[in-house]
C-alpha cells in the first residue's frame, strides 16, 4: 500500500526515526485497530492512532456523552453533551486526518458482537470501563489469535501490558481476580487516562511496525500519585481457563 505526496508529509518526522521509515508507515496505513470503551482512555489512545496514521480504526462505545466525561475526553465538544459520543469521536478523528477510515459502533462489547469486531481488526485496543467486556475482548483475542494492548486505570493508578496469544500471557493469567476497578464514576484527572492513552497508543505502534519491542510477557504499573513506573515479568498459566491447557481440554 504506497503512500501519497500528503502522507509522506504529514508523517515524515516519525518517519525519520531509526527502523521506522516509509516501511513502517505502510504497514500502519495497512492495518486495522480495533478500540474499545472510547472515552478518556480509548479516545486519546485512537486519537493518536490516527495521528500516527493507522489505516483503519474500529471505535466502540456505548452510551451517550455526560458532562462529567469532559475533564479528560478530548475528542468530545460541550454541545455533544447527551449524545451518542463515539459519533463524535469519528467526527473528530475524520477530521484531523481525513486520510484514514474511522468506523463508530454505538455498542458495548458484547458476547453477540466481539467475535465479529475482533476477527475485523488486526490489533484490539482495550480500554473498556469494566471487566465484562474486558474479558469477552481477551477471550476473543484468544480464540482467534489476535494481539491485544491491555490498559486499565483507576484514580491516580495504571496499567499496561501487550498480549500476543500462545505467546504471552493472557489478561486471564494476569487477573484470575480482577482489580476492584469495576466500577463507574471513579474519581479521574484528564492527565491520568491521557499519559496512559499515549503509552498504550505507542504499544500499538511498536506491535504494526516492528521498529521497536512493545511490553511482551511485561506488566507496566504506575503510579502517577509518586511518578513510579515499574516492570514486572508476568507468566503464563499453563492452567489458565482462557489460553492454557484446561481450555483447550474443555473446548475439545
Amino acid at each position: 500500500m504506497n503512500l501519497t505526496p500528503s502522507e509522506l508529509e504529514r508523517y515524515h518526522r516519525q518517519m525519520m526515526l531509526p527502523n521506522f521509515g516509509e516501511a513502517a508507515q505502510k504497514r500502519l496505513k495497512s492495518a486495522t485497530v480495533l478500540v474499545t470503551g472510547v472515552g478518556g482512555l480509548g479516545g486519546t489512545s485512537a486519537l493518536y492512532l490516527a495521528v500516527a496514521g493507522v489505516g483503519r480504526l474500529i471505535l466502540v462505545r456505548g452510551g451517550d456523552l455526560r458532562l462529567d466525561d469532559m475533564n479528560r475526553q478530548v475528542l468530545m465538544t460541550n454541545d455533544w453533551v447527551g449524545k451518542p459520543r463515539v459519533f463524535k469521536a469519528r467526527e473528530t478523528l475524520q477530521a484531523i486526518n481525513p486520510d484514514i477510515q474511522v468506523e463508530a459502533v454505538h455498542d458495548y462489547v458484547t458476547k453477540e458482537n466481539v467475535d465479529s469486531l475482533v476477527q475485523s481488526a488486526d490489533v484490539a485496543v482495550d480500554c473498556a470501563h469494566n471487566f465484562t467486556e474486558r474479558n469477552l475482548l481477551n477471550e476473543a483475542c484468544v480464540r482467534w489469535q489476535k494481539p491485544m494492548v491491555e490498559a486499565a486505570m483507576d484514580g491516580m493508578e495504571a496499567y499496561l501490558t501487550t498480549i500476543i496469544p500462545g505467546v504471552t500471557p493472557c489478561l486471564s493469567c494476569l487477573f484470575p481476580e480482577k482489580p476492584d476497578w469495576d466500577q463507574r464514576g471513579f474519581a479521574v484527572l484528564g492527565a491520568v487516562s491521557g499519559t496512559l492513552a499515549c503509552l498504550s497508543a505507542l504499544e500499538v505502534i511498536k506491535l504494526i511496525t516492528k521498529f521497536s519491542q512493545p511490553l511482551l510477557s511485561q506488566l507496566l504499573t504506575i503510579d502517577l500519585m509518586r511518578m513510579e513506573f515499574a516492570k514486572r515479568h508476568s507468566y503464563r498459566d499453563p492452567s489458565c481457563l482462557v489460553c492454557g491447557s484446561r481450555s483447550c481440554s474443555e473446548n475439545s
